[in-house]
């Protein structure tokens, strides 16, 4: 935690035109160490959404007793997003407890295990953000049809 603070102060002393945040944009994903054992996914969501769209968390939960184990991995919409959760939530005290915030490089979903659920092994792969719609195509109607409700609504108008 110390070393990303001052990682962020020589960033601050030097311009931020060569960033050690560099080295993780083609990572939208983030560490959240120290996270207190009563939270839960929402509230993670709560604190961390404030610098940008989340579209997954991972609370890691022992498997046995679906504790939290007091970290989790999350991921945002816009990898930018992560540089400002790591520089302004990094030391940050929550619930009494300090967290520790930082980039992660590759990020691999969970194992799989045989008790793994659809839902869960689907949450793994596609994340929790909502799905866009896709967009519509407009109905084209045909050109004639359009000039022939034109000539009859003409033809009324004149009788």
């Amino acid at each position: 935690m110390k070393n990303v603070t001052k990682l962020s102060e020589q960033d601050l002393k030097l311009g931020g035109k060569s960033s050690w945040h560099d080295q993780y944009k083609s990572s939208a994903w983030i560490f959240v160490g120290g996270l207190p054992y009563d939270l839960t996914e929402g509230d993670v969501l709560c604190v961390f959404s404030q610098y940008g769209e989340i579209v997954n968390v991972n609370l890691v939960r022992d498997k046995a007793t679906g504790k939290s184990k007091g970290f989790a991995f999350i991921c945002y919409e816009d990898q930018r997003s992560t540089v400002l959760a790591v520089d302004n939530l990094n030391g940050i005290k929550l619930v009494g407890k300090t967290l520790r915030v930082d980039h992660v490089q590759d990020y691999r979903p969970p194992k799989e295990t045989d008790k793994t659920d659809d839902e869960t092994r689907q949450l793994y792969m596609e994340g929790c953000a909502p799905k866009a719609e896709p967009p519509r195509p407009e109905k084209q109607q045909d050109p004639t049809v359009k000039s022939e409700k034109r000539h009859k609504s003409i033809k009324k108008e004149r009788d």
